[in-house]
């Protein structure tokens, strides 16, 4: 609740609609990263090091429901 608050004035200065909408699914993907127990940090680094390689037909392998915890905390796709 409290980033809810804190990110209220920071969202006025989205820019545009769609800069908006990017943020909304930013936070969205950081938000359920958290849930499913993953760091946020290392889940999107992850991610964003794999997707300009990762075939789009194969792209819900790179969602926070679908990749487990290394012991170092990175995440990974399951085997």
């Amino acid at each position: 609740m409290r980033a809810v608050v804190l990110g209220r004035k920071n969202y006025l200065f989205a820019g545009s609609d769609r800069g908006g909408e990017r943020a909304a699914a930013l936070y969205t993907l950081i938000g359920t990263a958290k849930l499913n127990g993953l760091d946020s940090e290392n889940y999107l680094r992850n991610v964003f090091t794999r997707i300009a390689d990762h075939p789009i037909n194969r792209i819900k392998e790179l969602l926070p429901w679908n990749l487990r915890l290394q012991p170092d905390a990175t995440p990974s796709t399951p085997k």
